[in-house]
């Protein structure tokens, strides 16, 4: 039996750009007329990079990101970077979806005044975006965090954990890196739990810092197996920017994340970006090549059709045009915001991911306007 899983007709993002607040899906036998509506939800993770105010925090090595440092950074370049930002996180998924996403993932954000500036923008400000963020011990004052939509998501519980590693020469000498955020709460009434990450980067080559993202992955397991141990059956989404792609040790072999659906076990992980990878597919771009850094990964849970609440259905790297550095030496990669000529008016390194969960409509559900 042959079925389709497509968007109704004669409805199009372009056409009401994120004005219905619920998507149907719907569900056709070859064999009957029944139909089935489902709620599609986006699920998002995006690199800012550097989205920094213009003030200068003395505990920190934000110089450059100042009126006065190398980067020159006005409030007008500040400012321009905030309306960029906000429309990308408006527009992911929403091709689909018709909504901006549930749930946001985010790194390489200074602190919680630039959240609130950024979702104070008018591409965001519809949504009432709710905030969870701490600051981490991160030399560049770099953190992460989550944005949830207050009308889908309730936190429950939310934590920061301390990733603890040393420099590799001198083992009395701590790195200081980001935290890794874990929040949980009630989705649409069914209970998740979701990660943010923001590994330690490749400074120094792959090789030579690889055990820092190990160790990073190392904690990772450690949050994922205590939340199961708690419920074996936890529905857990880890998603962030792991300096590594998907078929790299740390996430392989100390994630034990699998690229197929049929051979994720119990209490493991299933990458759907295993396979956009393969595929050459990438997030950010560096020396003619193409990384997939920024991923999210799901529990076995999710990956249940026919089980209660929402399951998986796609993953996606959202890539839209104006996305794209469109000519120069750097054409066809993400359209960044600096790049070694100074401030591009762009928008980041990185392109955000995506995957979508959908679950079975109440049979009454209607496409609901904002107006």
């Amino acid at each position: 039996m042959k079925c389709v899983l497509g968007r109704p007709e004669n409805t199009s993002y372009l056409s009401v750009k994120s004005l219905i607040l619920l998507m149907v899906f719907t569900y056709s036998s070859c064999f009957s007329q029944e139909k089935k509506t489902y709620n599609i939800r986006t699920i998002a993770f995006y690199n800012l990079e550097n989205l920094f105010d213009t003030e200068n925090d003395p505990l920190t090595f934000d110089d450059d990101r100042t009126p006065e440092g190398a980067d020159v950074w006005t409030l007008e370049k500040y400012e321009d970077k905030l309306k960029n930002m906000s429309k990308v996180l408006a527009e992911i998924g929403a091709e689909t979806a018709l909504a901006p996403p549930a749930i946001i993932g985010l790194c390489e954000l200074e602190n919680r005044k630039v959240l609130e500036d950024l979702l104070n923008q008018p591409s965001l400000t519809d949504y009432n975006y709710g905030i969870i963020h701490y600051d981490s011990p991160d030399r560049r004052g770099i953190d992460v965090a989550l944005l949830y939509r207050k009308d889908l998501f309730i936190p429950s519980n939310s934590n920061s954990h301390r990733l603890l590693i040393y420099d590799l020469k001198d083992p009395t000498k701590r790195v200081f890196t980001r935290d890794q955020l874990v929040v949980s709460g009630s989705f649409e009434g069914e209970t998740m739990h979701f990660i943010v990450n923001h590994w330690p980067s490749r400074s120094g080559g792959e090789a030579r810092s690889s055990k820092k993202r190990e160790k990073a992955a190392q904690l990772n397991k450690q949050i994922i197996d205590s939340l199961h141990y708690l419920d074996p059956y936890a529905k857990i989404l880890t998603m962030g920017d792991f300096n590594d792609d998907p078929s790299d040790r740390s996430i392989k072999k100390y994630l034990k994340a699998k690229g197929k659906k049929r051979k994720t076990g119990n209490q493991e992980l299933y990458n759907p970006m295993e396979d956009l990878n393969k595929k050459g597919l990438g997030s950010l771009a560096y020396r003619d090549g193409w990384n997939l850094f920024d991923q999210i990964l799901l529990t076995k849970p999710f990956l249940n059709k026919n089980g209660e609440g929402y399951f998986y259905y796609k993953a996606g790297i959202f890539n839209a045009n104006y996305l794209i550095t469109a000519r120069g030496q750097y054409r066809g990669y993400p359209f960044r915001s600096y790049d070694y000529g100074g401030y591009t008016g762009g928008y980041s390194d990185h392109f955000p991911v995506f995957v979508y969960l959908v679950r079975e409509a109440n049979p009454n559900s209607v496409p609901v306007n904002k107006n």
